[in-house]
């Protein structure tokens, strides 16, 4: 449609635009929430995670010495904004998943991102024990495969 990638065929569709792609798959798999409520905040954890990834997937573009400024940059939000914003979002409910205890969009983006930080750093999720703990680390069993 605008002539760009990503695009997906499925269901007789072609999807373009990643935000719809990921909407349309996360509906279908049951990622999305169960009510209006739950999918207000999988949408405001997901574009949280959004910010930060948009810096990741830049910087490798960035000439030296700004990248170097803004994986310090990168590492800083994570560590003093992000991540200690989901660790008090599950520390709030005790509960293994961001929203209605049950894996969402929303968890597979934070997986991602801190996938993306360890490999700036390795021990970047060190001072979040509940990230680290976390199941999602381990039991994500996508249902696209």
């Amino acid at each position: 449609m605008f002539q760009q990638v990503p695009m997906v065929e499925v269901d007789g569709m072609k999807l373009v635009q990643t935000r719809a792609i990921l909407n349309y798959f996360s509906s279908k798999y049951n990622l999305y929430g169960k009510d209006l409520k739950e999918r207000a905040l999988i949408d405001m954890y997901s574009e949280g995670l959004a910010d930060l990834n948009e810096m990741f997937i830049l910087y490798p573009f960035d000439p030296p010495g700004v990248k170097e400024a803004n994986i310090a940059l990168m590492k800083e939000k994570a560590t003093n904004r992000y991540f200690p914003a989901f660790e008090k979002v599950l520390k709030s409910h005790g509960q293994d998943y961001l929203v209605g205890n049950k894996l969402s969009k929303a968890d597979i983006h934070l997986v991602e991102m801190i996938y993306n930080m360890e490999e700036l750093d390795p021990n970047i999720i060190v001072n979040f024990p509940l990230l680290q703990l976390s199941p999602l680390l381990s039991n994500i069993d996508f249902p696209l495969v």
